[in-house]
């Protein structure tokens, strides 16, 4: 491994504005390590609105890596996979050659704390360990649903995480699985990676999604981004149903009727928010355990279809744009740090 010549790190000056800039990484003080990226992965979901300007610019930064703010410029992102270059003093639990996960912006090469890195299992793609942040806030999210075995399952929105949770949500017990997406590539996607029923949305949505007996989805995720699914996901649980709305919203305006199914048929309305693990588990799991199931995972789910195009860095700007503009073919993009 060498350390690279020119370090950059990607920025957004602006709405939708993606610049590369100079990045420092220096040797790593006590309790630090020097991590080299070899892939970063785009979020197109929280990061997406960052990029696009859709956040409270006064919302305080919840990541210790992060720098700016969202009211730009701001350095943002949280999927890097890399070795450690060297070690600080004291730091004991990495080595030089360790393959790590961050939750650090897209940066070539950068400082930070050992306990801020996580390691990967032996065997774990660097290219598929990427995904481990969604895979992290997927996991969160069927916990926070609670599936039973037998039952029903909607999933709203057909991205990397509405993916991964479908294939949790599979491999929890549920017999019936449909998504709802309004692309027809991810609907293809989503029915090739398990889902029994792939749906646009429309107002027989409801109906649509009742089984042959006439029994509605016993549980409903909301993860598309779109605040009008958050209302069609009320409405298609049944009696007693829970809707896990795992959707960043970030200043979009979200305007729902709970005077209806909600109130009589006593939905269950959840947020699921990947900082906090699920209370009812709280007493069995904690983060280092939640990590380990992530990294097994990671090799047991077919992951490698979710990735669908890989871009070097300096065509960062390209990738946002991609995603941006044709969101039902990119449905992963990673950038690669030569």
């Amino acid at each position: 491994m060498k350390l690279p010549t020119h370090n950059q790190a990607v920025w957004f000056s602006g709405p939708r504005r993606v610049e590369l800039r100079p990045a420092d990484a220096p040797p790593p003080a006590a309790g630090q390590v020097r991590v080299i990226t070899q892939y970063s992965a785009i979020s197109h979901g929280s990061e997406m609105l960052v990029y696009r300007g859709q956040v409270d610019p006064a919302m305080p930064l919840d990541l210790p890596t992060l720098t700016g703010g969202y009211g730009f410029p701001i350095s943002f992102g949280y999927a890097c996979v890399g070795r450690v270059y060297d070690c600080g003093p004291d730091v004991s639990e990495r080595a030089p050659g360790d393959l790590v996960f961050c939750l650090h912006p897209h940066q070539h090469a950068f400082t930070i704390g050992a306990g801020l890195t996580i390691p990967l299992p032996p065997g774990v793609d660097p290219l598929h360990a990427v995904l481990a942040a969604n895979l992290e806030t997927a996991l969160n999210i069927v916990h926070d649903g609670h599936p039973r075995l037998g039952e029903a399952a909607v999933v709203f929105g057909q991205g990397v995480v509405g993916l991964l949770v479908g294939m949790l949500l599979r491999r929890a017990g549920i017999t019936r699985l449909a998504v709802v997406d309004p692309l027809v590539q991810r609907r293809g996607l989503a029915r090739k990676l398990g889902a029994d029923l792939a749906l646009e949305p429309g107002p027989d949505l409801a109906t649509l999604l009742r089984d042959g007996d006439g029994r509605a989805p016993d549980l409903a995720v909301e993860v598309s981004g779109a605040p009008a699914a958050l209302q069609a996901a009320i409405e298609c649980v049944a009696l007693e149903g829970t809707v896990v709305a795992a959707s960043w919203y970030g200043s979009k305006p979200v305007s729902l009727d709970l005077g209806g199914h909600f109130h009589r048929g006593r939905v269950r309305l959840r947020s699921s928010q990947v900082g906090r693990l699920t209370p009812e588990t709280s007493a069995r799991w904690n983060h280092a355990r939640r990590w380990r199931s992530v990294g097994a995972w990671l090799q047991a789910l077919p992951v490698n279809r979710i990735i669908s195009h890989r871009l070097p860095s300096d065509r960062a700007a390209e990738a946002y744009r991609l995603i941006d503009n044709d969101p039902g073919d990119a449905v992963q993009v990673v950038l690669e740090w030569a």
